[in-house]
């Protein structure tokens, strides 16, 4: 035996099916604005959380020697500035960035040094995501609740506008 639905409960199923579209709208809209604002911030996320490509001497063929000097050395030393990953399947030379800083350790052998390699491109993005979530929930929240305000005026005027 089907019960007729109250006011109650169509209220309800309302209210739900208008938070569910809410809901899909706002996911379309903020990862939209989230897939914007990155390409206008010009942060490339490959760039941004890859390790510095290094020179292996168990992994790799060296193809190219070169003479680099550092500061507190009184030689330049000799490193592999452009070598061959056999494990990279596509065959391509790997090269010694310009960047790359080394420094001599207690061995008397020089090495890369890492570090403190702090990228506040990252942390931007992660504020920024957290923004558009923290934005969206808000929204979401504020126009469901205004929506729900809104039948419970109608329906307490006795305006039903479903029949």
């Amino acid at each position: 035996m089907d019960q007729p639905m109250t006011d109650e409960s169509r209220r309800a199923d309302k209210i739900r099916r208008f938070s569910l579209a809410v809901s899909l709208v706002l996911i379309v809209c903020c990862n939209a604005i989230l897939f914007v604002g990155l390409k206008l911030s010009g942060i490339n996320l490959d760039d941004l959380v890859k390790t510095p490509d290094l020179f292996n001497a168990k992994q790799d063929v060296c193809l190219r020697l070169s003479w680099q000097s550092l500061p507190g050395a009184n030689e330049p030393i000799r490193l592999c500035s452009e070598w061959l990953n056999l494990s990279d399947p596509s065959g391509k030379p790997h090269y010694l960035s310009s960047d790359t800083k080394l420094k001599k350790g207690l061995d008397g052998r020089y090495y890369v040094d890492q570090g403190v390699q702090a990228d506040y491109r990252l942390l931007v993005l992660m504020l920024f995501v957290a923004v558009i979530i923290t934005g969206g929930v808000r929204a979401k929240w504020f126009l469901v609740s205004r929506y729900r305000l809104r039948l419970e005026s109608t329906d307490g005027r006795g305006a039903s506008t479903a029949h």
